[in-house]
């Protein structure tokens, strides 16, 4: 199996919003009193660059 750059950017991509999806779940679920905006906040950071990256898929 060839990695080129198009399929490294598309695992970056999941691996991001993977990584996403895990610290808003941490946010809500384990830590809602202390600190689940700063975890929700990182988490939509991780979606906006998995967003940058899945838009340089096909520019490479």
């Amino acid at each position: 199996m060839g990695m080129n750059k198009n399929t490294v950017l598309g695992l970056a991509t999941l691996i991001m919003i993977v990584v996403g999806l895990g610290l808003i779940a941490i946010g809500i679920f384990k830590y809602r009193e202390v600190s689940a905006w700063g975890f929700a906040a990182v988490g939509v950071g991780f979606f906006a660059i998995a967003w940058v990256f899945n838009a340089l898929k096909g520019r490479v």
